[in-house]
Parts: structure tokens; sequence; C-alpha cells
């Protein structure tokens, strides 16, 4: 039975033409990036001093043209969207394909995975800083509305994360139409600041940003602390890969999103140039009086896009951590059926939403929480181009020094942001830090806790043999039907078996033994997917496998291996699972009680394994039994 969501993917990259795609791309993947203008180069020139000079301003756009260029251009569209996991992108498929796909490297995979965790801590600070700054511009519209910029902002949040269970896919089809329309409207407003200053085209000229750079001393390393703004969604180009494709997604950066940012940010510095105040929104002062309005309206609808695709993307990194292995199961809805990446994630949702208020109301401004944004997505890009060095070595197989020096000038550029970015700890930034720090932890006592549950049942299992024999010389009695017993292990007898023979002291006519193993791919294909063996008469053994953007789907995998052959009974069916009880052990050799505490807390409050493995409730069996790590 083919898998519905891998054959709609398949689908809508046939049938989705180049226009369309690219077209969509922008409402999805480039709204954080796109929305940037909104407080990046406020923040830099802030930080450059109250009335920087014609050098300084040139220096500073100069730095923001050329780290779009170095970071997304030529880091990301050019180099990292070319090393995918079976047509995936993002840290996490990165660190699958490097750290467990093709041979197992704990190193990496907790590089991969603190990675994504920083995302988590950025991400909450992104809608609050994006709709802040939409909405600072009433005060230059109308100083009177000041005092409901905030109220206005918490509002708005709210809204956006209340509204998540609903599902976004009809709101989703006119993100791509409302981000053209945000593109051109600020690439229109950049060449009208550019008209009136046309002397600031100088600032294409790298050396302008790199004399800033190395004469600025100190403040002028720091200012690149609010440079790296301009990029803190270029890792979206990447980790959205799958959904898209490479090609419309470099398609819409190179003909759309980039030359739109290039000219604003050039505009705002003209205004500068012409002696436009930096105490306010620069952006903003690029527009007409008459139509400041009509823009915050449009600049607000823009940052609750951006803030859209920061939510689900965080729900799709979620469910990618719980199939690897690395998050507890929690419940998973699919809010489309038409496509597979339209997903909704409760806890996810209401803690984000947490987050998200708390660092508006405590924050009250774009320009402070801008202070604490950034630091994380750096150390995230970091990683990430280290990991690049490793693939450039493995995967196109570069030369030592070709791959040291194309994959050492990102590091050098990513580690320079980096350490501009620590001058923020102190000032907030410490926050996404803390937050990625939470959430890395989770994932770690999550992965230890599975890991000595493993360990524990492996002490027990009854080889398959004996285990056949036991069934023949005790002559144990076989009921009609088909029992389908769920187990981790893939060669010996599943220890739920064992125990449901010892208490019932009876089995089913047929046996069917089924372990899911979660691949460090995305996809499996459909004749890849199903693996059977009959180890004797009615007694089948199975291997499912999934991709780590796939959900399980246990009653399918039993239909196909029907018509493959498998004389099971549809008609008839018991599924047994294991309840297990984590308790700690008492030799002295188990997991640290706080580990082993926590891990049962999450254990017990995760998704049935019923739930996640789509089994009809009627007709599960639960064996319980306690587990001591």
């Amino acid at each position: 039975m083919p898998d519905r969501a891998s054959t709609l993917r398949r689908r809508n990259r046939i049938t989705a033409s180049l226009p369309a795609l690219g077209l969509s791309a922008l409402g999805i993947v480039f709204g954080d990036i796109g929305t940037s203008p909104l407080y990046t180069l406020k923040t830099v020139l802030s930080l450059a001093g109250d009335k920087p000079d014609p050098a300084t301003i040139l220096g500073a756009l100069s730095l923001v043209i050329w780290t779009l260029v170095v970071v997304t251009s030529l880091k990301y569209v050019a180099f990292a969207m070319r090393i995918d996991n079976d047509g995936e992108g993002g840290i996490l498929a990165l660190m699958s394909l490097l750290g467990v796909k093709r041979r197992h490297r704990p190193a990496i995979v907790a590089v991969g995975l603190f990675g994504a965790a920083l995302i988590y801590g950025d991400g909450a600070i992104t809608p609050a800083i994006s709709v802040l700054s939409a909405l600072e511009g009433l005060d230059i519209a109308t100083p009177s509305f000041a005092p409901y910029v905030l109220p206005g902002a918490v509002l708005i949040l709210m809204a956006l994360f209340v509204i998540q269970p609903l599902g976004t896919s009809r709101i989703g089809r006119a993100f791509g139409p409302i981000m053209a329309l945000w593109f051109a409207t600020i690439a229109v407003l950049g060449a009208w600041g550019i008209a009136r200053h046309p002397s600031v085209l100088a600032a294409l000229d790298p050396t302008r940003g790199l004399s800033y750079l190395f004469t600025g001393g100190a403040a002028g390393f720091l200012v690149l602390g609010g440079v790296f703004l301009c990029v803190t969604g270029a890792e979206a180009l990447y980790a959205d890969m799958g959904h898209f494709g490479k090609t419309p997604i470099r398609l819409a950066w190179s003909a759309v999103v980039f030359p739109s940012l290039v000219l604003n940010y050039a505009g705002q510095a003209a205004l500068v140039l012409d002696g436009a105040p930096t105490s306010d929104n620069i952006f903003y002062r690029l527009c007409p009086p008459g139509l400041l309005v009509p823009l915050v309206v449009l600049a607000t609808i823009a940052t609750i896009v951006a803030s859209q695709s920061i939510i689900t993307g965080a729900f799709s990194m979620t469910r990618q951590a719980i199939q690897l292995g690395w998050l507890p199961r929690l419940p998973i809805v699919q809010t489309s059926e038409e496509s597979y990446g339209q997903i909704y994630v409760g806890l996810v949702n209401w803690l984000l939403m947490i987050v998200t208020l708390g660092l508006t109301i405590g924050f009250a401004k774009s320009d402070n929480l801008a202070a604490a944004y950034g630091i994380a997505v750096s150390v995230t890009m970091l990683m990430t181009s280290g990991l690049l060095f490793i693939a450039m070595r493995e995967v196109w197989h570069w030369s030592l020094p070709a791959a040291g020096a194309v994959a050492g000038a990102f590091v050098a550029v990513d580690s320079a942001f980096a350490a501009a970015n620590l001058e923020k700890i102190a000032d907030g930034g410490y926050v996404p830090l803390l937050l990625a720090g939470m959430v890395y932890g989770v994932m770690l006592v999550w992965h230890l806790g599975a890991q000595a549950v493993s360990a524990r049942l492996q002490e027990t299992v009854v080889p398959i043999d004996v285990f056949m024999a036991r069934i023949t010389r005790g002559r144990i009695p076989r009921v009609p039907g088909t029992g389908v017993f769920l187990t981790r292990t893939q060669h010996d007898a599943p220890p739920v078996m064992v125990w449901h023979l010892k208490h019932n002291r009876a089995l089913h006519d047929k046996l069917f033994v089924l372990t899911v193993v979660i691949d460090s791919v995305p996809w499996i294909s459909d004749d890849e997917r199903l693996k059977v063996e009959e180890i004797a008469p009615h007694f089948w053994r199975a291997t499912a496998r999934y991709g780590f953007m796939e959900r399980p789907d246990i009653p399918a995998v039993l239909a196909k291996a029907h018509v493959s052959g498998c004389a099971v009974d549809l008609e008839d069916v018991t599924y047994y699972v294991a309840h297990e009880t984590v308790v700690p052990r008492e030799d002295g050799k188990g997991l640290p009680r706080w580990v082993e505490a926590l891990f049962a807390l999450m254990q017990r409050n995760s998704v049935h394994v019923s739930d996640y493995f789509k089994l009809p409730r009627d007709a599960v069996v639960e064996i319980g039994r306690e587990i001591s790590v």
C-alpha cells in the first residue's frame, strides 16, 4: 500500500510549476529574513553612535550587503543546499546524514542536536521582535499611538498562537502573494531612498565594510552583532529545502528577495546620509506620510507571516526529533490532507506562546529585543559550517586543502559573528541560550533513558529457537486469529510475547512480530518499507522502516504484508504492546536518580504507543511491566 505522505509529496513536486513553488517559498521560507529591514540597520547604526558619519554609514551598509552575499548567497544557496539528506535540508537532516546514516558519530549528533535546540531559543524571539518593529511605525504616523504598540503586539501574537490548532492551510495559500507584495513594496521604497542620495551605492564596494570593521576598534567589531540580524532567517532556506526543492528557493532568493533587501537597506542608509534621524525606525522614514498607515498594516501582516513560518518550523523540527528518538512522543495533529508539513504540536505551541509573550512584555521595545537576538542562530550557523566541512570531505570527496579553504572561510565569518554576539549575553542574550540549554537537556535525558531501557530489555531476551522449542515442548494451545507483537528486538523473541505466553498460556494461530525502525533519512520508498521473513509455519518476523519525516502506520504495514503473500487474518487481528513503567535500579548501576525521574515523567506523559502507531483502540492488548534503569 503506497504511503500517503510520500505519494502526496512526490505528486506535489511533479505537478507544481516552478513559478508557483517560488511564490509559495516567498511566503514560507523568506518571512524572517524578509522582515529584517524593519530593525537591522536601525540596530547597527545605534551601535555605531548617536550621529554616525558618512564613512560609518557606508561601512555599516557594506557589511550588511556583503553579509547577505557571503552567508546567504554563497554559504547556504550555493553550497549548503547542494548537500541534502534524500532531498531534506537543515541541521537535523545534515546531522542524520553525517552522524548516523554514514556512520555512528556521537559528537556530530550532539552538535546537530544542540544546533537544533538553539533554533528553538531564537525562534521565540523572532515573532516578538518582528511584530513590535512593525507596530512601532505607528509612533511616526501618530505619536499618540505609542502607548498602544505593546498591547497591540501582545494581542496579535496571542491571536497567532491561539489559531494554530485550526490549521493554516487556507491562510498559507495567501502567504506567497502577501510576501511578494511586501518585497515589491520595500524594493520601491528603497529605490526612492537611493534616488535621493545615489552616492550610497558606494557601499557596494566590500572594502568600505572591511575598512570600517578593521579601523573602528572594539566598537566596529561589536557592530557585527547588529549586522548579523540581516541573515537570522538564512537557516530557513536550507531547512525548508525539502518542502519546495532547491531551484524554487534559489530562484525566489536571487530574483526577488536579495535585490529587494539590498535596495531597501541602501535606501535606508541614503536617508541617513541625507540627514534623517536614527533615533526612531529608519525603515518607515522611507514611506511618504500619506501611505505610512497602510505600510504599517502591510508590515504587520508580513511579520505575522514570518512568525507563522517560525512556529511551523518548530513543529516540523519537533517531529523530526521525535522520529529520531531524541524527544518523547508528543501528540501531533495533521491539519491538512494536502500538505504533510501542515501539522500542529500543542505542547510546543503553548510553550512558545508563553515564552514569546513573556519576551514581548519583558523587553517592551524592538531595540531591547535586538540586544538578545541572533546569538543562538549565529552559533547554529557556526555548527552548520563545521558539518559542511565534513560533508565536503565525505560526500563530495574534496581534498583537504579545498574543503579547508571554503569551509574555513565560512567558519571564520561565522566565528566573527558569534564572537560579536557574545557581547549580548548580559543584555538578554542569555534568554535564547537558556531556552536552548533546556531543550537540549530534555533531548539528552530522553535519549539516555531510552538507551537504558533498551539495554535492560536486552538482558532478558529469549533466543527465538529456545522460545519455539518451548512452544512445541509445552504443547501450547493455539487460538484462531492473528497476534501482532510490537517489539524493539530484531532477532530474539519479543519480551511482550514471552510475557503473554507466561500469563495466558496460549498463542494465536498466526503470529506476526513487528519491529519499527526509524532510519536517518527523511523518506523510505514503498518497495523498501517492509521486510518479512517466515521463521516457522504461520510465524512471521517483519521489519517496517520509516524516515524521520514520516509517521508509522502499523495497520497499513499489515495490509501490505498480506498483499505480498503473508497469510495473516486481517479480519481478526489483536495487537500486543508493552506498557513500561520506569523505576530506579537498586544496585547502583543505573542512571542518576534525577535523570531517571525526569525520563519517567516524560515517558508517563508521552503519546500512547497505540496512537503513535495508529493502532485501532478496540484491538489492542497492553501488557504492563516494570523496567529498572
